[in-house]
């Protein structure tokens, strides 16, 4: 049977601070979860019952089996997740200094082992037979990863269900060029693109929300997903256009919000919702693991989420 979705990308034992507005420097305790963004989206979609896969690579150190072991508790499929000898699992620090935007320290060594999928880890009807398929810009940026990504990229040919997250990480790049020029060769390759403000500049070189969304649209992307962070989200088709606006929450941790918006934002566009449907899940996604410590732990099962809008909900115009 086909999977709804495979995402292709980051994997990390994260480490969150419980302490909010204390810096590195302070005391801090810290609960640990997996994470890396790609695998949040597929932790988020598993959630709302989709059949997801991560592709990634850990290292063959003592936590991998804990990173296995969380995949599958939260129902991801992990048959693309490779372990490479010698490799270092990579390990992230999260402080929440501000909670709204917390520091972050990767520790991924010279080259992390998901730097290191290669095209032939996935078949070519696997990658073609996938429902969606969600790469993360982060691994453009180097290693086999980036090569084996525009394969697959390419493979689908613009095939419904093909999204790029624009997911910059500065540290990740030497400089902005290559960022945009890979994210430039994405966007070109797919169908959804997915990005707050600074990561479209980023991309594109647009900072206003309907100037992107007419770049991108311009671009032959067929729903373009502006995240705004205080002023919700602009989701904008060819033909419709809906800003869907925040919800009101007492913000915990800024970390993995966009995360749980991309998982839902596949579940609306697998399972068939209106864009202002689509677009109301996806932000609750995100306002609900705002409201919480963890990201991938947090992601909620559907009827949660629900509940969670209904409460929460402040309005929505087109």
């Amino acid at each position: 049977m086909a999977l709804d979705l495979i995402t292709v990308g980051r994997i990390s034992v994260d480490l969150y601070a419980q302490e909010p507005y204390q810096s590195f420097a302070d005391p801090q305790t810290f609960r640990k979860s997996i994470g890396g963004s790609p695998t949040n989206v597929a932790v988020a979609a598993a959630r709302l019952g989709l059949a997801a896969a991560v592709a990634t690579k850990v290292g063959s150190d003592l936590l991998a089996p804990y990173v296995l072991g969380k995949l599958t508790s939260f129902g991801v499929d992990t048959e693309f997740v490779g372990i490479e000898p010698g490799g270092q699992t990579p390990v992230v620090l999260a402080s929440l200094d501000p909670p709204e935007d917390p520091s972050i320290i990767f520790y991924r060594g010279a080259a992390a082992p998901d730097t290191n999928i290669l095209a032939s880890d996935i078949s070519p009807a696997t990658i073609q037979e996938a429902k969606a398929l969600w790469i993360s810009a982060c691994a453009l940026a180097t290693g086999e990863t980036a090569a084996a990504c525009f394969n697959w990229l390419e493979q689908r040919a613009r095939k419904t269900h093909t999204l790029i997250d624009l997911d910059y990480r500065p540290s990740l790049w030497s400089d902005v060029t290559p960022a945009r020029a890979a994210a430039q060769r994405a966007i070109a390759l797919s169908t959804v693109v997915v990005g707050n403000i600074a990561e479209c500049d980023m991309a594109i070189g647009e900072t206003d929300p309907v100037a992107i969304a007419d770049n991108l649209l311009n671009r032959g992307v067929t729903l373009a997903c502006i995240k705004m962070g205080g002023g919700g989200v602009l989701l904008a088709s060819a033909t419709e256009r809906v800003r869907v606006e925040p919800l009101r929450i007492q913000l915990v941790c800024g970390l993995g919000a966009g995360d749980a918006f991309g998982g839902a934002l596949v579940y609306g566009l697998i399972n068939g919702l209106s864009l202002l449907a689509m677009g109301e899940l996806a932000n609750g996604a995100g306002a609900y693991v705002a409201s919480r410590l963890m990201c991938a732990d947090s992601m909620p099962q559907l009827e949660a989420l629900t509940d969670f809008i209904s409460v929460h909900r402040k309005g929505s115009s087109t």
